[in-house]
């Protein structure tokens, strides 16, 4: 297992002609935690995580990985391969007329790396699939597996950073505590640093050791899960988000 890295990312500003969706936002995320940030819709979290990854342009602020020796530089080659995303709708992410073979083939050739049916094999059995899954097309798959594809995608290039787009709220309840689980045990198993978005309360305290509260685009709190789980929250629309998020457990029990 690779030693594991974080990621700080100070005064973090992006705004799309002229409406501010992330204004001056600083979090830093430990060398192996699992960091979570909730919000309503529209409160700038998402795009928080595309800042990271480069598909929204940074109006200011900086982000930096943290680890030993010197790191690549955001946007770089190399920081694309140790920082990963998994999205939000696993069918709109995996191209419909290309097979799992092809979907996990193509980022091992961008980044020149080798033993591709080894790697894609591994892959698969990762996250609990298997090689007879590599012929087939997203439409022949069911939710839950099509986000398994998408995870083994995104860890097939060995990353220490995975970004968590909502990746289980279009999944059946059921489905959706089988890929918690999954990649609670693949981030114990590699080391892995998470920062994961999610308006369901329930699910973030479930998989994430601190969190960030978001509302239009600003920071309202700071919190670990376990105060979260027994309601020592400062702010009033932390207590709102609390009240509203259906399904929400109060002790942290598994959704």
């Amino acid at each position: 297992m690779s030693q594991s890295i974080g990621l700080q990312v100070q005064g973090l500003r992006v705004s799309f002609d002229g409406f501010v969706a992330v204004a001056d936002t600083s979090f830093s995320v430990q060398p192996g935690e699992s960091f979570g940030i909730v919000g309503e819709s529209g409160s700038g979290k998402s795009t928080v995580l595309r800042a990271i990854c480069g598909l929204a342009r940074r109006e200011s602020g900086t982000v930096e990985l943290l680890g030993p020796g010197p790191q690549p530089l955001p946007g770089s080659k190399p920081f694309r391969r140790l920082v990963q995303m998994v999205f939000q709708d696993p069918y709109g992410s995996l191209h419909p007329r290309h097979t799992v073979d092809r979907l996990l083939a193509e980022p091992l050739a961008i980044h020149g790396m080798g033993d591709e049916q080894q790697r894609i094999e591994r892959a698969l059995d990762e996250v609990g699939l298997g090689a007879g899954f590599r012929f087939r097309y997203p439409h022949q798959l069911s939710g839950g597996q099509r986000q398994r594809i998408a995870i083994a995608r995104a860890l097939i290039l060995e990353p220490q950073i995975l970004l968590l787009d909502e990746p289980t709220s279009a999944l059946d309840a059921s489905v959706q505590a089988e890929v918690l689980n999954l990649l609670e045990t693949l981030r114990a198993r590699r080391g892995l640093s998470f920062i994961m978005v999610s308006h369901d309360l329930a699910v973030v305290t479930h998989l994430c050791e601190r969190l960030m509260v978001m509302q239009r685009g600003q920071t309202v709190e700071m919190l670990a899960s376990a105060d979260l789980a027994a309601s020592r929250v400062a702010q009033p629309y932390t207590r709102q988000l609390m009240q509203a998020s259906t399904g929400f457990q109060r002790h942290g029990a598994t959704p």
